[in-house]
C-alpha cells in the first residue's frame, strides 16, 4: 500500500481520511513482509509502559504497527516509533462508526499489520461501532496467523469472550454488589476471539485505581448465573501495569501495579434481581512485577492467592485484615 508520498519518502502523518475513518501513519509508507510472533498484551491503563509495547514490537519484527480506535487522536504513533525505531511505520487508524467499520481500506489496512493495538476510550463504542464488522473479523484474523494484539483501558476491557459493554453509563462496584441485575451491567459475548483461552473469560483495568474487585465479581455471578459459562475467570489489571501473555499462555507481569487472576468454583447462591449478590469462593492469584502467571493451566509464581466471597452484597477476604487486593 503506498500513500500520496513516493515510497522512498518518510511518511509525515499526514491524515488519509475516508467515510467514518481517519488514518495517519508515521515512517515508511510502503508495507514490509515480516515474520511475526503472537501474543496478547493486556493493559491497565493510564500511563503507558514503555516495556510491553517494546514486547510488541520485537514481535512486530521491524514491520508495521497499527492502533486502532474509535475517537481520539495519533498520540500513539511518536511514542510508539520513539520506543521502537526498528519498525517500518506506526499508523492510527480511526474508525468512528460502523460504516466506516464496513470500508475495504479498513480491513485491508488491518490485514496489513505486524502488531495490532486497541487505544483507551469508550469500549461501549468499540462494540457498537465494530461488532460483528469486518474490523472484528480481521482482528481476529490477525491474531489467528500469529500477529500479537493489545489493549489498554476500554481496548483491553474488549479482548476476552465476555466484556462490560457499559452501554448504559460505569457501574460501580456498590451498585453492582447491591443489585447484580441493575441495568448498568450490560455483557457482551463473542466480540472477539483473540485466543482460545480467553473463553469464558473477562478482562477488566484500572482495576484497583477504580475499586473494580466487587463489580467484576458480580459480572463473574451474573455469566455463570445466566448459563452463558459453568465456570468464568477474569484478567484484571491495575494502572501504569500489564501482563504480556504468549500463545501459549504463559506470562509475566510488568509495570507499578498488580494484575489480579479470578476464577469461580460454582454457582452463586442467590444471584437475581434487586437483591444483593452471595457468591461465594472466589479464587484471586495477584502477581506483581517480575512475576508470572499461566493462563492455559491458571497457575502462578511469584504471586499471592486469596479467596473472596461476596455475602449480600459484602465483599470478604481471606487475606489477613480483609483486603481485596
Amino acid at each position: 500500500m503506498l500513500l500520496a508520498a513516493a515510497a522512498c519518502a518518510e511518511s509525515d502523518g499526514t491524515p488519509t481520511k475516508g467515510e467514518g475513518w481517519d488514518y495517519i501513519r508515521l515512517g515508511n509508507p510502503s508495507e514490509v513482509a515480516a515474520t511475526t510472533r503472537g501474543g496478547i498484551l493486556f493493559e491497565g491503563g493510564s500511563t503507558d509502559v514503555d516495556a510491553a509495547y517494546r514486547w510488541m514490537c520485537a514481535k512486530a519484527n521491524g514491520g508495521d504497527f497499527l492502533v486502532i480506535r474509535a475517537s481520539g487522536t495519533a498520540a500513539y504513533n511518536s511514542y510508539i516509533r520513539g520506543l521502537c525505531p526498528a519498525l517500518n511505520s506506526v499508523a492510527t487508524l480511526i474508525v468512528r462508526s460502523r460504516a466506516g467499520a464496513a470500508q475495504p481500506f479498513v480491513k485491508d489496512t488491518i490485514l496489513k499489520a505486524e502488531a495490532l493495538f486497541i487505544a483507551g476510550g469508550d469500549q461501549s463504542n468499540y462494540v457498537k461501532y465494530y461488532a460483528g464488522t469486518p474490523v472484528a473479523a480481521a482482528i481476529n484474523a490477525l491474531a489467528a496467523r500469529g500477529v500479537p494484539v493489545g489493549g489498554t483501558s476500554a481496548g483491553n476491557a474488549v479482548l476476552a469472550q465476555f466484556g462490560y459493554s457499559a452501554f448504559t453509563g460505569s457501574v460501580t462496584s456498590p451498585q453492582a454488589l447491591a443489585n447484580p441485575f441493575t441495568p448498568l451491567i450490560t455483557i457482551e459475548s463473542g466480540f472477539l476471539t483473540v485466543s482460545p483461552l480467553l473463553r469464558g473469560m473477562f478482562t477488566d483495568d484500572h482495576f484497583a485505581a477504580r475499586d473494580r474487585m466487587g463489580r467484576l465479581i458480580a459480572f463473574l455471578a451474573r455469566v455463570v448465573q445466566d448459563g452463558d459459562a459453568s465456570q468464568a475467570s477474569a484478567i484484571a489489571t491495575d494502572e501504569k501495569t500489564a501482563f504480556l501473555m504468549e500463545p501459549d499462555g504463559s506470562g509475566v507481569v510488568t509495570g507499578t501495579g498488580a494484575v489480579y487472576y479470578l476464577r469461580t468454583a460454582g454457582r452463586p447462591e442467590v444471584c437475581k434481581p434487586g437483591t444483593p449478590l452471595t457468591f461465594r469462593n472466589v479464587s484471586v492469584y495477584r502477581v506483581r512485577a517480575g512475576g508470572t502467571f499461566n493462563v492455559s493451566n491458571w497457575t502462578g509464581a511469584g504471586g499471592l492467592g486469596y479467596t473472596l466471597s461476596a455475602r449480600s452484597g459484602v465483599v470478604e477476604s481471606t487475606q489477613p485484615g480483609g483486603s481485596v487486593y
